[in-house]
């Protein structure tokens, strides 16, 4: 149960055939364009933001069991995200991520949690970081793509950058959508490990003048099964004043993820 809880928290934490937006792409206007000029323009269309608050709907499926809660996400750039997750409008768990820890608490079996982003790494199957977390629900690059060599090409009408070289222990490739430059797609595998994490972004919408997603897929596959979690961002107000309240309840006890 507190492995459904830890996933439902981070959807960090994360469409299952389609990488359409809310603009079209006509079969043969994709320009051809370098890598390094896909990339930069991939960056300067980052979503500009100090703050946001937002309710997503989430749905969580491991094989074994499955959630549709509601959730409040807010974040303040670069410095904590913030979810707390509803069923029947009743406050199931809260969690607070900084870039130093992880933390979160869930009320069923009164349990909490506190530490790094090794669990949460070894949970997705990939090396995670406040950074990536914060990235993935933006739509941008998880990795920075401007520290290595990438080579381009069109794939599914979109972009596709992949590494000239590869990490040693990751292979990446990223699909960036030709109209706005937002990852349609970012792939990791960690064949050593048998895992792999896909990120689809179904669809975006329109916040202010800038592009946000809207429909967030994340399928993470590791020995032990496939985990699925998707998220719709219903509303998202951004540079609004936000608080991120977060206390764990006393007589809770702490656990550890498996």
């Amino acid at each position: 149960m507190n492995r459904i809880f830890f996933g439902l928290l981070f959807f960090s934490l994360i469409a299952l055939n389609s990488c359409k937006g809310t603009k079209s792409v006509t079969e043969s206007g994709v320009k051809r364009l370098s890598a390094e000029k896909i990339i930069a323009n991939h960056y300067n269309r980052s979503f500009n933001f100090e703050t946001l608050n937002t309710k997503v709907k989430v749905k969580y499926d491991d094989g074994k069991q499955s959630f549709s809660p509601i959730a409040t996400l807010r974040l303040e750039k670069d410095k904590r995200i913030w979810v707390s997750v509803k069923m029947l409008g009743i406050t199931l768990a809260k969690a607070l991520i900084t870039p130093e820890k992880v933390s979160y608490y869930e009320k069923i079996n009164s349990t909490y949690f506190e530490g790094d982003f090794r669990l949460l790494s070894e949970w997705l199957g990939t090396d995670l970081d406040f950074k990536k977390v914060q990235q993935m629900l933006l739509g941008q690059a998880l990795f920075n793509l401007r520290d290595d060599k990438y080579k381009s090409s069109i794939t599914n009408q979109s972009y596709q950058l992949q590494p000239k070289t590869e990490l040693a222990l990751f292979e990446r490739l990223f699909l960036v959508r030709p109209d706005t430059f937002k990852m349609a797609q970012q792939k990791l595998k960690q064949p050593s490990e048998n895992r792999d994490l896909t990120i689809y972004y179904k669809t975006y919408q329109k916040v202010g003048n800038q592009e946000f997603p809207k429909e967030i897929h994340i399928e993470a596959l590791q020995d032990k099964g496939k985990t699925t979690i998707e998220i719709e961002y219903k509303t998202v107000d951004y540079n609004a004043k936000v608080s991120f309240p977060f206390k764990i309840p006393s007589g809770y006890k702490q656990v550890t993820i498996q």
